[in-house]
């Protein structure tokens, strides 16, 4: 048997094994948020899982098409000081890649309280966060295109890129307001305001 095909079913198999743990952990949520954060297991090397910039996840190098086993293993989720990501059971932490951002914010919803606009978002795993003074929007220019890329602090360090027909929904809620003394485009919900740009600098979001 050849050394790759022997590494693979090791592989599979510490896979299995993690599945089993990190469902065994969520088997009595009904959303399987685990208290991750609370967890200190020791460090027990990378996995060949990776999470594409469109939210795709991939383990040694195909997707995984199973929405439950994604929803499982993102609810063991945790990016730590070192700006790395890790699944972490209470026995074990795993280090994998992440493109962009674990989550993609796919859907966006506009309601009203209390006289203040609020923006609520899904992700691609289940997960609903409204934006506001907990859940804060932050806003990037990336890329040669000068390209706006919307995230949304889900939990701990996690975030969720915006997508892009989401972005666009988003910036037609912008309007111009003063911030510290300056004219900025800017995202309010729930009574925060996100800065995006400098006003004078909104021809970048035509581009």
């Amino acid at each position: 048997m050849a050394a790759e095909e022997i590494n693979g079913q090791a592989d599979a198999a510490g896979l299995a094994a993690l599945i089993s743990r990190a469902s065994a952990e969520n088997s009595d949520k009904k959303r399987g948020l685990a208290p991750v954060e609370r967890w200190n297991p020791p460090f027990c090397g990378d996995i060949d899982m990776e999470i594409r910039a469109d939210g795709t996840w991939f383990y040694m190098g195909t997707p995984i098409g199973r929405p439950a086993l994604v929803q499982l293993f993102s609810t063991v989720l945790r990016k730590d000081e070192d700006e790395k990501t890790y699944l972490v059971t209470p026995v074990e932490k795993v280090g994998i890649r992440v493109v962009d951002a674990p989550f993609v914010a796919v859907e966006m919803s506009v309601t009203e309280r209390e006289g203040r606009q609020v923006l609520t978002f899904r992700t691609n795993v289940g997960d609903v966060v409204e934006a506001g003074g907990e859940h804060r929007l932050r806003f990037a220019i990336a890329g040669e295109n000068a390209e706006l890329k919307p995230y949304l602090h889900v939990r701990g360090r996690l975030e969720a890129l915006v997508s892009r027909p989401v972005m666009y929904e988003l910036v037609a809620l912008g309007e111009t307001l003063d911030v510290e003394g300056q004219a900025m485009f800017a995202i309010c919900s729930a009574g925060a305001v996100f800065p995006v740009m400098p006003a004078d600098e909104l021809d970048v979001l035509s581009r």
